[in-house]
């Protein structure tokens, strides 16, 4: 423990560390807040308690003045880094949680979301948004996925997006305006961030995206019940949630809760989306339930809700998301292809208009 000049505690319980960040060649950068009556000889402490820890090769301490992060600073884009990433959330009185924004431009939000990994998440999201895309409908896709930001290896563009008059410009592939965490930073950065951080991110790119006017705006939700969906609901009105699931037990579980979050804090589920339902052998054409059948509807009828479709397990679908070629556009007439349009006609017909 490294103590503090202030008190009898330590330097992390007087808030006198902040944005620390760490690469996986064990790099370590973090801020260290120095009034003008502290001892400045914790700034070495804290370098030294660092270098001491097994597999940290290097350690870079900046030493500010508190007085700075008092006000929001102006939104910047320095290339690779997300602006205003250093504030702290506007302060609320304790307990009590901001109302949310409504961002009318936006259209209809929708939350597309899962219980856990691995089920597909990102390729719906993708996918369904290109579709709506093709149907005349001008569309959004939000990278909320912190942790693991897929969208743009999927979307095939990858770029730092400029800046215009303190907006940030969204990039496009295939008709579909997008911003995600993956355009502001390294390939191999971790994004080790509490909720805090999260949430900031998820307000920024909701107000300080310029993404003009929308008809839909698909938020692909990173796995779990966990800060990004509070942050979304806590943020802005959402429309309605998609839980995508596969059929096996162990993922209907995940999704049964993913789906109970939505409904607690007043978000609709749209509908309940059964990804690798089938194997369709390129052969004979006969159908291999490889995950068990029947978990999406089960659960569909569990929450009385509906099941939007059924996306048998297809290859090109995978190469798709690993080309940027979505397999609605690389494969229109694939059976993966149009059960994902049919999906995008079902929930564009429960939307209705935007505005």
């Amino acid at each position: 423990m490294v103590r503090s000049p202030r008190s009898e505690g330590s330097v992390l319980d007087d808030d006198m560390v902040r944005d620390i960040g760490v690469t996986v060649e064990g790099r370590v950068r973090l801020t260290v807040l120095l009034k003008a009556g502290d001892n400045a000889e914790v700034v070495r402490d804290v370098r030294q308690a660092l270098e001491r820890i097994s597999g940290v090769t290097d350690v870079k301490v900046d030493v500010k003045d508190p007085a700075q992060f008092e006000k929001p600073a102006a939104v910047k884009m320095p290339a690779r880094s997300l602006p205003v990433m250093d504030d702290r959330p506007a302060a609320t009185p304790k307990g009590a949680v901001p109302p949310p924004v409504a961002y009318p431009h936006l259209g209809h939000v929708i939350a597309v979301s899962s219980g856990k990994g691995g089920v597909g998440k990102s390729t719906m999201s993708v996918n369904l948004a290109v579709a709506l895309a093709q149907r005349g409908l001008r569309v959004g896709l939000m990278d909320a996925d912190i942790y693991g930001p897929n969208i743009p290896l999927m979307m095939g563009v990858n770029a730092p997006p400029p800046v215009r008059n303190e907006k940030i410009i969204p990039l496009e592939a295939h008709g579909v305006k997008i911003i995600s965490l993956g355009f502001l930073i390294e390939r191999d950065q971790p994004a080790i961030w509490r909720g805090p951080i999260v949430m900031k991110i998820v307000t920024q790119f909701l107000r300080d995206v310029n993404w003009g006017e929308l008809d839909v705006f698909l938020v692909d939700m990173p796995p779990g019940t966990g800060d990004a969906q509070l942050s979304l609901v806590q943020a802005t009105h959402v429309r309605g949630a998609i839980i995508v699931t596969t059929p096996q037990q162990v993922s209907t579980g995940d999704a049964l809760r993913g789906a109970m979050m939505f409904q607690r804090t007043n978000v609709p589920v749209l509908g309940i989306v059964e990804n690798m339902s089938w194997f369709e052998c390129p052969h004979c054409g006969k159908p291999t339930a490889l995950f068990g059948s029947g978990g999406g509807k089960r659960l569909a009828d569990e929450l009385q809700l509906d099941l939007l479709g059924q996306v048998p397990l297809y290859p090109r679908v995978m190469e798709g998301g690993d080309t940027g070629r979505p397999i609605v556009v690389s494969d229109p007439t694939s059976p993966a292809a149009k059960a994902i349009t049919a999906i995008a006609d079902r929930i564009h017909a429960v939307l209705g208009p935007a505005r």
